[in-house]
């Protein structure tokens, strides 16, 4: 494909501000021809600064627009009803996470996609960031042997710090968001710790809680988790931890112990049983904090793909898993009991 790849934008809060906008404005190959959002303001000055189309609605930019790709950032309720149109509109689909809100809507999400002829690809931008891919590196060199058990985090000050919103954010509104912290951080840390083990989660236990923010949402998450082979980890998500960031992932090999995130300099760092240490300076973690927005190379792989016609990295399937443990933990936690997935 030589020709520019046509791509709009639904939903222009602050993941579209801070990513994909800039990134798909960053990439050669891409022309934003059209932004939709309730907020015509927020469209509007998008369309006014790359020259596109303005839109409240996205079923009618999908009909008006001759659009090749689009990125959904809107609420997590609108994820699916978004993805579905575009796909039948023959347009390719990059979707943020949570991919869906129940099983059901992520399969049809899939099969929408697949029965139109256009790749759908989910935001887990935590695989690319290069600390994580260093780690997969190491793993799959197999220094370290298999891998026994995991701890990963993921906890900031909340949405409100970050959202377009503030603190009357759709994040904090079930009706919206589905899900809270669980959703807006646990599910990138889910799909991680697959993506490391090249496995799935088969079982889980949780508790999560509202102890501070305003909503109907969860704020705190913690699940305990065993893979398909059976390594047992641990997930905690908040939206209570401040100050700073935690976005950590620690292995815990039968060679030595594998830190992702835990050191600023070094974004890796390896530990070995016989006393050596590696550490490695490969690039940070992207962090909601001043000047933590890395680039996620999500936008990048997706426009990739399109124009190689090969399947996205990050598939719909992908996402399916991911919202699989999420929707197992929520029960869990409700009715106080392990669940097998």
């Amino acid at each position: 494909m030589t020709q520019k790849i046509k791509v709009a934008v639904i939903g222009c809060g602050s993941i579209a501000k801070h990513r994909h906008i800039p990134e798909y404005a960053e990439n050669p190959y891409v022309e934003l021809v059209a932004f939709c959002d309730p907020v015509i303001e927020r469209a509007e000055a998008y369309a006014k600064q790359y020259n596109g189309k303005a839109y409240r609605d996205y079923s009618e930019m999908l009909q008006k627009e001759d659009i090749d790709a689009v990125s959904i950032c809107a609420p997590n309720v609108h994820h699916g009803p978004a993805t579905i149109a575009a796909a039948k509109a023959k347009v390719h689909v990059l979707c943020e996470k949570p991919m869906a809100i129940s099983l059901e809507e992520a399969t049809e999400m899939i099969q929408a996609a697949d029965e139109n002829g256009v790749n759908l690809m989910i935001g887990h931008n935590q695989r690319l960031m290069p600390p994580h891919v260093k780690a997969k590196e190491i793993l799959q060199s197999g220094s370290l042997g298999n891998v026994i058990t995991f701890r990963s985090a993921f906890s900031h000050g909340g949405p409100e710090t970050w959202a377009a919103d503030g603190e009357e954010s759709w994040f904090f509104r079930k009706e919206e968001a589905f899900i809270g912290a669980l959703g807006d951080l646990g599910v990138h840390k889910i799909d991680l710790v697959m993506w490391l083990l090249e496995e799935g989660i088969v079982e889980v236990s949780s508790m999560m809680g509202r102890f501070q923010k305003e909503g109907d949402v969860e704020d705190n998450a913690l699940i305990l988790a065993k893979t398909e082979s059976g390594k047992i980890g641990t997930f905690t998500v908040s939206w209570t931890h401040s100050p700073g960031e935690d976005n950590s992932t620690i292995l815990y090999c039968e060679n030595g112990i594998l830190k992702i995130g835990t050191d600023i300099e070094y974004p890796v760092i390896v530990e070995y049983k016989n006393g050596d240490v590696a550490k490695y300076k490969v690039g940070g973690i992207a962090t909601n904090e001043e000047g933590g927005q890395t680039k996620s190379h999500v936008i990048d792989a997706f426009i990739d793909s399109i124009r190689s016609n090969e399947r996205p990295i990050i598939t719909g399937n992908d996402g399916k898993q991911a919202i699989k443990v999420v929707l197992a933990a929520l029960e869990a936690a409700e009715q106080k009991k392990t669940i097998t997935i």
